[in-house]
């Protein structure tokens, strides 16, 4: 199911206003080199097949497919990692693949560390995750950790305590989706802040139903934005106008 997904009759309706850039978004300490920002677009796949004729060239392979795709994008969303452990020459081939020596591969924590059971003790996981997408090598981008929609802060204390058991060699992201984390502005402030002091980033993610989600805090210099579309619904036009414009303005 969609993340987000509400009925089309209803998508007129909400606000798809974006909040004000908060405060806690201070990095007035920023190098020359972080204020120079360099901008990753792209999709959360690269098979599909309705694309050939249109972003791929006429009669293109399913083999070729992320050849094209890494010519018209420089970034992808890697679920496949999410739903599996892959051995490592399968990565590499896909970064092989790749002929954008700039394209980055934003990989997806396995579903076994992120939504089975507690993430206590998913340090043998966590690493044959990491060996796996290390295979990757300089198409590797930032991991993100996406939790569930129940995970609430009620399992703060979990989170926090696995945060701090992932290797500072690697950038990740975390993605919460439960209203709670936003709509308590002590807990807000509190996953914000550990985020920050442990240089992890924070997904914005803008989708229909879950507008608290487009959360506008950055905890480090650079920013993660997951948009979730509606089937080119005339809002998703209206939405990704805003967000860009938004967005821009929050690049040093």
């Amino acid at each position: 199911m969609q993340f987000g997904l509400v009925p089309e009759d209803t998508l007129n309706k909400i606000n798809f206003s974006l909040p004000k850039e908060p405060a806690f978004n201070d990095f007035t300490t920023m190098s020359d080199k972080e204020q120079n920002a360099k901008v990753y677009t792209g999709c959360n796949m690269w098979g599909q097949k309705e694309w050939v004729g249109k972003i791929y060239p006429a009669a293109t392979k399913e083999k070729d497919f992320l050849t094209h795709y890494s010519k018209q994008y420089n970034s992808v969303e890697l679920n496949a990692t999410h739903y599996k452990i892959y051995h490592p020459s399968v990565l590499k081939s896909w970064s092989e693949k790749v002929q954008n020596n700039n394209f980055i591969f934003c990989t997806k924590m396995f579903k076994g560390i992120t939504h089975d059971g507690s993430l206590l003790n998913k340090q043998i996981l966590t690493t044959q995750f990491l060996n796996s997408v290390v295979a990757l090598e300089q198409n590797l981008g930032p991991i993100f950790i996406q939790l569930s929609d129940s995970f609430s802060p009620k399992r703060k204390d979990e989170l926090f305590y696995y945060l701090n058991t992932l290797p500072k060699e690697f950038q990740f992201f975390v993605e919460v989706r439960h209203a709670d984390w936003f709509m308590q502005t002590t807990i807000q402030t509190e996953l914000f802040s550990f985020l920050k002091n442990n240089n992890i980033g924070a997904i914005i993610t803008d989708t229909a139903g879950k507008r608290a989600c487009a959360h506008m805090h950055l905890t480090i210099p650079k920013t993660f934005i997951r948009f979730v579309g509606n089937s080119l619904h005339p809002t998703d036009y209206t939405r990704i106008d805003i967000l860009g414009r938004t967005h821009k303005k929050m690049v040093r």
